[in-house]
C-alpha cells in the first residue's frame, strides 16, 4: 500500500477523504475545491481503490503539501475505501466529498461555525445538477421532531430528493465515522444505512445548515451501481434495516424506491408483493399510494416533463 507523506506546518482541523479510482480529471478538481477552503488548517486524503498511477501523478502535479495520498493494493469499492481514508485520517473533524462533485470554498468553515458536538452530523444543501435538470437538494429541511426516516423516505411534495442524505454534504466527528463504519458489502444504499446506523447505534443527531456549500455533479458522474434497477437489492436491503425506520418510512420506500427500480425493470411480478408488503408493514399513506401506481402507469416522458416544470419553477423562484 503506498502513502504519500504530508507537510502539514500544524495540525489539522478537519480531514477531507476523496475516494476514487481511475478519474484523475475528476478528483483532480474536486480535490482542488477542497484545498481551496477557507478553513485551516486541513487535510485533503485522497484513497485510490486499487493501483492507478495515472491519478497518483495528477495529483502528486497539484504540489500541495496538505494533500495526501492512500493507495490501497486492490479495488475493494467506495465503502472500503472511505473506511480506509477515515483510519488514516489526523484530524479530529471529517468530511467525505466524491470525486465528482465540488464544494464551495466556505463549505467547512460553514459547518463548523455552528459549533457540533462529537455527536451530531452536519448537513448542507448541494446543487444538484445531471444532464437534464438542475436544482437544490435537498428540496426541503426536516422538520422538527421529524424522524430521519421519515425525512429521507416519506414525501410531503411529488418529486424525488426532497429528503437527502448525500456524503459530500456530510460533516461529523472524526470518532463518530471510526464508531460506526460504512458496511463494506452494501453496493448501495451506503449514505443512508451509515446514517440511520449512526442515528440508532450512536444516539447521533443531524444538523443542518441552511445553505447550498457545493454540486452534486451527477452529469459527471460514471456509471453507478445506483443506477441499476435491481430492485430485489433495495428491498432486502430496507428489511434489513426495519428496525432502524418507522413503518411510515418502510411503506414509503418500498412504495417509492424500490417500486421505481422494479417499475423501471417493467418488472411486473414485482408489483403484487410491494402493494402487499407496504400494506402488510402499516403507515401506507395516500401519496405514497398514488406515487405508487404513478410510477407503474403513467408514461416516463410524462412523468418527467412534470418534473421539469417543477424544476424551472423552483429556479425561477429560485431568481
Amino acid at each position: 500500500m503506498f502513502e504519500s507523506p504530508v507537510m502539514l506546518p500544524e495540525p489539522p482541523i478537519v480531514s477531507v477523504v476523496i475516494p476514487t479510482r481511475d478519474r484523475p480529471e475528476a478528483v483532480v478538481r474536486a480535490a482542488r475545491s477542497a484545498l481551496a477552503q477557507t478553513l485551516s488548517p486541513l487535510e485533503v486524503l485522497v484513497v485510490l481503490d486499487g493501483p492507478d498511477p495515472e491519478t497518483r501523478e495528477a495529483l502528486l502535479a497539484l504540489g500541495d503539501g496538505r494533500l495526501r495520498m492512500l493507495e490501497l493494493p486492490e479495488s475493494q469499492g467506495a465503502a472500503n475505501a472511505r473506511n480506509a481514508g477515515i483510519a488514516a485520517a489526523r484530524a479530529p473533524w471529517l468530511a467525505l466529498l466524491d470525486d465528482d462533485d465540488l464544494w464551495a470554498p466556505q463549505k467547512l468553515e460553514r459547518q463548523l461555525a455552528c459549533d457540533p458536538t462529537a455527536d451530531e452530523i452536519v448537513a448542507c444543501r448541494l446543487l444538484y445538477r445531471s444532464a437534464s435538470e438542475t436544482f437544490v437538494a435537498p428540496r426541503r429541511l426536516p422538520e422538527p421532531g421529524e424522524p430521519l426516516s421519515e425525512y429521507l423516505f416519506c414525501r410531503q411534495g411529488w418529486f424525488k430528493y426532497e429528503g437527502v442524505l448525500q456524503s459530500s454534504m456530510l460533516l461529523a466527528a472524526t470518532s463518530l465515522w471510526r464508531r460506526i463504519p460504512f458496511r463494506e458489502e452494501l453496493r448501495r444504499h451506503q449514505e443512508v444505512d451509515w446514517a440511520l446506523r449512526a442515528v440508532a447505534e450512536a444516539g447521533a443527531r443531524v444538523r443542518w445548515v441552511d445553505e447550498v456549500l457545493g454540486t452534486w455533479d451527477v452529469a459527471a458522474a460514471g456509471p453507478r451501481v445506483s443506477a441499476s434497477s435491481d430492485w430485489r437489492y433495495s428491498f432486502d436491503w430496507i428489511r434489513d434495516a426495519r428496525s432502524r425506520v418507522t413503518r411510515r418510512a418502510y411503506a414509503a420506500f418500498v412504495l417509492t424506491r424500490v417500486a421505481s427500480r422494479a417499475a423501471e425493470g417493467r418488472e411486473w411480478n414485482a408489483f403484487p408483493s410491494l402493494l402487499r408488503e407496504a400494506f402488510r408493514a402499516g403507515g401506507v399513506r395516500p401519496k405514497e399510494l398514488l406515487l405508487f401506481f404513478g410510477l407503474w402507469f403513467l408514461p416516463h416522458g410524462l412523468r418527467r416533463g412534470l418534473r421539469q416544470r417543477r424544476t424551472d419553477r423552483e429556479s425561477r423562484a429560485a431568481d
